[in-house]
């Protein structure tokens, strides 16, 4: 198993992606603390992961409260021994269907400063308790929105390029103490309800149906589908184990051949 003996925290472990990295992470061994704000669903993935014969703690927790994910990961520690692996899954509202030039400022704001704020809090207490162990590795995960000329996705794409570049600088500072920082670049899953309703608002202003709108988009895509939420959990476990212990401030292309490197 790739992440057997590690202990790993997931934010937002109750939503669609969220829950089936805890699910892969469990998979390959290591104990899982599934964080979020409503802890039923959190409870459901823990369920899954503990019949399968995991190991999972939930723990209700707001990522966007420094105090609070401080007081979580240090119980983590207390509990476990370490903290060897960090993702922030959280949703984080954000206005998509509007041009730019027609968006308020507060709805500008309203995804891009929450997205970027929890990432630097999340990442910024396990990247602390890593330092001291001398290893540990940060995942976050991105979206096409910042490479792609997409319009009407509002400060998505923006904020997404922000988490890269927050990746990147991170990495640069916790590489001397053995901390890997990797973001996962997905072109969006489209068994994820979250990703379904994007689509459709995007189809709207385009004046045609989802499915008209997501054959058009997949025809671009060189494999002619978009990731699963399963197949960008299994890469998302490969980074946070030692098969890509050589890899930090990468970006990770997820996207079935959306986007080219």
């Amino acid at each position: 198993m790739l992440l057997e003996g590690r202990n790993a925290v997931v934010y937002g472990a109750g939503g669609a992606l969220g829950g089936a990295v805890s699910v892969a992470f469990a998979r390959e061994g290591a104990a899982v603390f599934l964080a979020g704000r409503r802890r039923e669903p959190l409870e459901t993935v823990a369920a899954a992961i503990r019949d399968a014969g995991g190991v999972a703690e939930t723990a209700v927790v707001d990522a966007q409260s420094e105090q609070a994910v401080q007081q979580h990961a240090q119980a983590v520690v207390d509990e476990a021994g370490s903290l060897d692996i960090s993702i922030n899954l959280i949703g984080v509202p954000h206005i998509q269907g509007q041009a730019l030039v027609e968006m308020s400022e507060a709805d500008f704001m309203l995804g891009l400063e929450a997205r970027v704020r929890t990432h630097f809090v999340t990442a910024r207490v396990a990247a602390r308790h890593m330092v001291g162990q001398g290893s540990g590795v940060i995942l976050m995960v991105t979206a096409n929105p910042d490479r792609m000329p997409i319009g009407e996705v509002g400060s998505f794409g923006i904020a997404n390029a922000a988490l890269e570049s927050l990746g990147r600088t991170l990495a640069i500072e916790l590489s001397p103490s053995g901390v890997r920082v990797v973001c996962v670049r997905s072109a969006g899953s489209p068994d994820a309800a979250g990703v379904r309703e994007a689509l459709g608002a995007l189809a709207t202003n385009a004046g045609t149906t989802v499915d008209t709108f997501a054959s058009a988009r997949t025809q671009r895509i060189l494999l002619r589908r978009l990731p699963l939420l399963g197949e960008v959990a299994n890469v998302v476990a490969l980074m946070a184990s030692d098969r890509a212990s050589a890899m930090t401030a990468a970006i990770v292309n997820v996207t079935c051949g959306e986007i080219l490197d």
